[in-house]
């Protein structure tokens, strides 16, 4: 289950945040200082931060960018009541899920927040795609590229000068490694990887 975290300085908003989230049934943590938010937490969890700008000592904006030079898969929820344009738009460039000012409604923030789970599930799933892919084999990689390119065993062997059963035996492995149930299974994790991923 996703965690909420409510990274604010002011109490009385974190508290009213905590009231209405954990009565909803969601998991909620609070930070009162953005430093030890970044010291102490797992930045590839599935969650969401829900982020004030206007902290003392590391400000939001300085946390959302260390979270997005970490490749985080928290999703941000910017929560300000000192926010401008200019501001919102910065945000959201960094990948900001949504930018709400306060004081909010809890329907919007609710909102906000589900989509910001959904994209951390997202991240979340593409980050061990990309680890699992990352402890196959050269070879296997080779195989897993040219069956994600649609090739046939026959193919990849008259490819890469091997044997057929060769191919067989890397394509097991592969779909072992990348735990993947079907060959469709595979091709759609594989597909989902990005290209840089797959070099």
């Amino acid at each position: 289950m996703a965690l909420i975290h409510l990274v604010d300085d002011d109490f009385a908003v974190t508290d009213a945040c905590r009231f209405l989230l954990e009565g909803l049934n969601y998991r909620v943590q609070t930070w009162h200082d953005s430093q030890k938010f970044i010291d102490s937490i797992d930045p590839y969890q599935c969650g969401v931060v829900m982020l004030d700008i206007r902290m003392p000592g590391i400000d939001g904006q300085q946390v959302h960018q260390q979270l997005r030079r970490q490749n985080s898969t928290l999703a941000v929820v910017i929560v300000t009541g000192h926010g401008d344009i200019a501001m919102a738009v910065e945000e959201m460039k960094l990948g900001a899920v949504d930018f709400l000012q306060k004081p909010i409604a809890a329907a919007p923030l609710i909102e906000a927040l589900e989509r910001g789970i959904i994209h951390s599930q997202r991240q979340v799933e593409q980050r061990q795609r990309q680890q699992l892919f990352g402890a196959l084999t050269p070879r296997e990689r080779d195989i897993a590229r040219a069956v994600a390119a649609g090739m046939t065993n026959k193919q990849i062997a008259e490819h890469h000068f091997i044997a057929v059963r060769t191919v067989e035996v890397h394509r097991a492995r592969v779909m072992e490694k990348m735990q993947a149930g079907s060959l469709a299974e595979l091709v759609n994790a594989l597909n989902r990887l990005t290209l840089t991923s797959l070099d």
